[in-house]
């Protein structure tokens, strides 16, 4: 049986992104094989927009048929062109779509969101 491979959504400050990174630093360098992969938004609101239905099919249809393209996935979803670009665009910044050349991939069977209910401890100024 293989490994099922997650990422971890997650909502937090500069400070948890932080702690996360030391402490999968700290396992590799105790020689501890550290296989992880973390998304971290500053707000509920950025994930949720981030996230959206529309998104989470795109996610879930890259996952299942791969895409040689832009062009292909919006064949594929029956969407237009400039929204499934601009979807694609959003969740390669974030990491949650990969690109290598023009194809497409998301190589996630399962999405976690952690979302803390504890104030941030260096809250981000806003703008």
């Amino acid at each position: 049986m293989s490994a099922t491979h997650k990422v971890q959504v997650n909502v937090g400050s500069l400070a948890d992104m932080g702690k996360r990174f030391s402490k999968a630093w700290n396992q590799a360098a105790a020689g501890e094989q550290v296989d992880e992969t973390n998304v971290t938004f500053h707000d509920v609101q950025t994930m949720l927009d981030t996230l959206s239905p529309r998104r989470l099919d795109l996610l879930r249809h890259v996952r299942q048929h791969g895409a040689s393209n832009v062009r292909e996935l919006a064949l594929a979803l029956a969407r237009d062109y400039k929204n499934v670009h601009q979807d694609v665009a959003v969740l390669e910044a974030t990491g949650l779509l990969i690109r290598d050349g023009r194809k497409l991939s998301a190589p996630w069977d399962e999405l976690h969101a952690n979302v803390s209910l504890l104030p941030p401890l260096n809250p981000l100024p806003t703008s």
